[in-house]
């Protein structure tokens, strides 16, 4: 198997070094008082997306983390099918993004944690597009340590 990254970490496996840098978007997310979900999509060994969610800096309920890196990689690319591309993404997408990764029409989401409460696999494993490969784990503890965190302080 070939790894193909970014970084000169030929060691790590390419599902956790992206899931590295979704942790670094989920970071900004926490620095700005957001829910600490990131997002990175990926094209050839290239993120071409990024994203964290901004729905109190946006007052928008649909900026969520997947939504922005969904739109930065359709930039990217100049086109709005994400075939050939994986989203990486600390935590289970909900039912809306979800949905928006069915028009996308991506190869591959990696997520992960998952969110027992509004995670899509929860309501329909059925939302994605029925070509997409779906994986979860990667950096599970990690990942659901930081949304954890995150509002035990908030409810203190």
């Amino acid at each position: 198997m070939r790894y193909i990254s970014f970084t000169d970490d030929p060691v790590s496996p390419p599902d956790e070094l992206f899931m590295k840098e979704a942790l670094k978007e989920a970071r900004k997310a926490l620095d700005q008082d957001e829910v600490p979900i990131g997002a990175v999509i990926v094209s050839k060994g290239k993120v071409i997306g990024r994203g964290h969610n901004l729905t109190e800096r946006l007052n928008d309920v649909t900026a969520h983390a997947e939504m922005q890196a969904f739109t930065a990689a359709a930039s990217y690319l100049g086109g709005k099918y994400l075939k050939d591309c994986t989203l990486y993404v600390t935590i289970e997408p909900c039912v809306m993004c979800a949905g928006a990764s069915y028009w996308t029409q991506i190869s591959r989401i990696v997520y992960g944690a998952h969110d027992e409460k509004r995670g899509f696999s929860r309501i329909s494993p059925a939302l994605t597009h029925p070509k997409t490969e779906v994986s979860s784990g990667v950096l599970q503890e990690e990942c659901a340590t930081l949304v954890k965190d995150f509002f035990l302080k908030k409810r203190k």
